[in-house]
C-alpha cells in the first residue's frame, strides 16, 4: 500500500516536478520519497549521501561507487 501523498509528494513544487517527470517514464520511488519530506530527505539525505561517497575513506571514490551501484542493481534498482 502507498498513501497518496508519497505518490503525489506533499507540496505544490514537489507535485510538479513528479507529474513532469511522469509525463516521460515512471517515477524511481526513491524521487518519490526525497520529495515527499523535502526538508528532510532532501537536502539533509543527499548531503549525508554526498559524505559518505566522497568523504575521508580507506576506499577510493570509485570502489564506493561500485559498490553503491552493485547494491542497487542487487535491490533491482536503476540508478
Amino acid at each position: 500500500m502507498r498513501l497518496s501523498n508519497i505518490t503525489r509528494g506533499n507540496r505544490w513544487p514537489n507535485r510538479a516536478f513528479l507529474w513532469l517527470i511522469g509525463r516521460k517514464r515512471t517515477v524511481p520511488d526513491v524521487l518519490r520519497t526525497i520529495h515527499y519530506r523535502s526538508g528532510f530527505w532532501g537536502a539533509p539525505w543527499s548531503d549525508a549521501l554526498e559524505d559518505a561517497l566522497r568523504g575521508p575513506s580507506e576506499w577510493s571514490q570509485g570502489e564506493r561507487e561500485l559498490f553503491a551501484a552493485y547494491t542497487s542493481y542487487l535491490n533491482q534498482c536503476p540508478f
